[in-house]
C-alpha cells in the first residue's frame, strides 16, 4: 500500500507563548529539532527522541509535532500496531494506530493535543484509513494532574473527538481488564465494507459480547 504524507500545519496561541502544530515532520528534521527534557511519559526524553525519529522512517510513520522554536514541546506518533497486538493479527494494511500523543506539563489545558490530533487529520491520505488508539488508564499523569480516573478519561476522549475517534466496544483482554480503558477510532471516508468487517471481527473475538 502506498503511503501518501501531506505536511500540514497551525499555529496555536497559547499563555507561554506561540507554538507551531505540524507533520508529517520528516526523521531528518526531526532529528535537527530540540526535544524537551519533559518529554518522559514512556520513556527518557533521549531514548524518545530516537524512537520518534525511527517510527517517521517507517513507510506508516507518522510523527506530528508541537514545536516552540526550535524545541518539540509535545507529539503524536501513527504506526502499523505492534505485532504482539490483537490489532494485526488482520494483516490489515489500512489499519493505523496512535500509538502516543504526549505534551510537556506546561503547555497541558492549552488545546495542544486536540491541534496535534486535528493536524493529523488533516492529510486527506487518512480517509483510506482506520485509526484507532487504545487508551489504558495506567499511562495516564494522574498524579501530575491531580484527576482520577475518570476525570482523565473525559479528557482524553475529548481530545481523541477532536481529531473524529469515537468509542467503540471490544473484548479485547487489557481493554476489558477496567473500565476506563476503551479503544476508540475513526473509519475513513473511502476504507471498503469489507475493511469495516476485518475490524469488527478483531474487535470481537469472544461472539456472545455483540
Amino acid at each position: 500500500m502506498e503511503h501518501k504524507k501531506t505536511y500540514n500545519a497551525m499555529e496555536l496561541k497559547t499563555k507561554h507563548g506561540r507554538i507551531i502544530i505540524e507533520g508529517p515532520v520528516p526523521p531528518h528534521e526531526l532529528q535537527t529539532l530540540d526535544f524537551h527534557e519533559e518529554l518522559v511519559a514512556f520513556r527518557p526524553a533521549n531514548q524518545q527522541h530516537k524512537a520518534v525519529v525511527g517510527i517517521a522512517e517507517l513507510p506508516e510513520g507518522r510523527i506530528i509535532i508541537a514545536r516552540s522554536n526550535n524545541t518539540i514541546v509535545g507529539y503524536a506518533t501513527f504506526l502499523y500496531p505492534d505485532p504482539l497486538e490483537r490489532w494485526s493479527e488482520g494483516n490489515m494494511e489500512n489499519l493505523i494506530e496512535l500509538g502516543a500523543i504526549e505534551v510537556i506539563p506546561k503547555f497541558r489545558g492549552s488545546g495542544v493535543g486536540k491541534a496535534l490530533l486535528k493536524t493529523s487529520m488533516m492529510d486527506d491520505a487518512l480517509e483510506d484509513f482506520i485509526v484507532i488508539t487504545t487508551e489504558y488508564y495506567w499511562h495516564w499523569d494522574l498524579k501530575g494532574t491531580g484527576l482520577n480516573v475518570w476525570e482523565y478519561r473525559k479528557i482524553m476522549e475529548k481530545m481523541m473527538q477532536a481529531g473524529g475517534l469515537e468509542y467503540y466496544a471490544t473484548d479485547e483482554p487489557e481493554i476489558s481488564s477496567h473500565p476506563a480503558n476503551c479503544l476508540m477510532a475513526k473509519i475513513g471516508s473511502r476504507v471498503d465494507r469489507e475493511s469495516v468487517q476485518k475490524f469488527d471481527q478483531l474487535r470481537f473475538k469472544h461472539r456472545y459480547m455483540y
